[in-house]
């Protein structure tokens, strides 16, 4: 099914916008952190068109799911809430938004922390601002998409997954001040490539996890006496403060030095060794690995090629990110997925997507 054929008229224009894979930095956006994404290849396209009712309607090609916008005080669920949300928040910044179709199809793998939400959001707002020249620019597509999800879907996200789907491409990483908003675009280390593996386990407590450990990180910073732990670069000062925010706080404390120490240039050894230092503390520190991420990631860690790997994303399940000789990721992908699934995981390799490469 295409737009045509769902909504009975041609498309008017279209947009799209890429997933996101965090390299370092993880669990720091909403400490006013650092950050180190880069895009991956897969993405999501938004078309639209004027609808003659005046109601909207949106439609997920991979869902095969319709909605109809009956009551605009009234948000949706589901895919539906994001693209209301953007709507809606274009909107109180002023905007006229007339009643719109909406088709949407995405390559990006939902629930794998790979910011398949961001990259809906950046899409539609993209879309809209072309169907209505808008004069907005990328990075305030990227705030109006954060806004869209915390108010409209609920989660309390930070600005990186849309900062990095708007602003992000796959041949640089983008390092990111979330408080400032300052970035620079680097390049990813000499002779390396992004791999990416699911593994198989869904982030079932991802949304209450992270909540409780936002919630802990701003209660840390309030003992400690600033207004967020992006203030403090001694992972010492850590020491006085009760269980388990001693080690919330120290987790995020040394992931920004992590971050920090990449900006200034390091080999491609280093940036691993910083990217397994990266997931030992979210493991230990911040407590949001399990097992099967850890069993992929160890996996990964001891295979020749490797030159560092890590969970990625909110944790409680989803994907693991390795810096990987360039060339070797769809080898070591697929020797580490067989131990993987031996053990009786069911992994899949998301980046370099084997699909997307058929395709070209």
């Amino acid at each position: 099914m295409d737009f045509q054929q769902i909504f009975d008229k041609p498309a008017q224009t279209q947009a799209t916008a890429p997933g996101r894979v965090n390299l370092l930095g993880e669990h720091t956006d909403y400490n006013d952190g650092f950050v180190l994404p880069t895009a991956i290849p897969q993405s999501t396209t938004v078309q639209l068109g004027f609808s003659s009712e005046h109601q909207h309607h949106f439609y997920s090609e991979n869902l095969n799911e319709q909605v109809t916008i009956l009551d605009i005080n009234h948000t949706p669920s589901g895919f539906a809430s994001y693209i209301f949300g953007c709507l809606e928040v274009l909107q109180k910044a002023g905007y006229t938004i007339p009643s719109l179709c909406v088709y949407v199809q995405s390559s990006v793998p939902m629930g794998s922390g790979l910011s398949s939400s961001a990259a809906l959001e950046v899409a539609t707002l993209r879309a809209v601002r072309q169907l209505l020249d808008l004069p907005i620019d990328d990075v305030e597509i990227a705030q109006l998409a954060q806004q869209a999800e915390i108010h409209y879907a609920g989660v309390q996200c930070g600005i990186m997954d849309q900062m990095a789907s708007s602003l992000a491409d796959t041949e640089h990483i983008l390092f990111l001040d979330t408080r400032t908003l300052e970035r620079r675009v680097m390049l990813l280390p000499d002779n390396t490539e992004v791999l990416v593996i699911d593994s198989g386990v869904p982030r079932t407590l991802a949304s209450s996890g992270y909540n409780q450990r936002r919630a802990e990180c701003e209660e840390a910073a309030r003992s400690l006496g600033v207004k967020a732990l992006r203030d403090i670069t001694d992972p010492k000062v850590t020491e006085k403060l009760p269980e388990p925010l001693r080690r919330r706080a120290r987790h995020v404390i040394t992931e920004n030095n992590r971050v920090l120490e990449v900006l200034q240039g390091v080999s491609s050894q280093r940036f691993g060794e910083l990217m397994n230092a990266s997931h030992a503390s979210l493991r230990d520190d911040y407590e949001v690995s399990v097992p099967a991420l850890d069993t992929l990631v160890e996996l990964l860690q001891k295979t020749p090629g490797v030159f560092g790997a890590r969970l990625t994303g909110a944790g409680f399940g989803g994907a693991c990110v390795a810096l990987v000789a360039a060339g070797e990721a769809t080898r070591i992908a697929t020797h580490v997925l067989e131990q993987y699934n031996q053990a009786g995981y069911n992994g899949r390799i998301l980046v370099p997507s084997l699909e997307l490469s058929n395709a070209a």
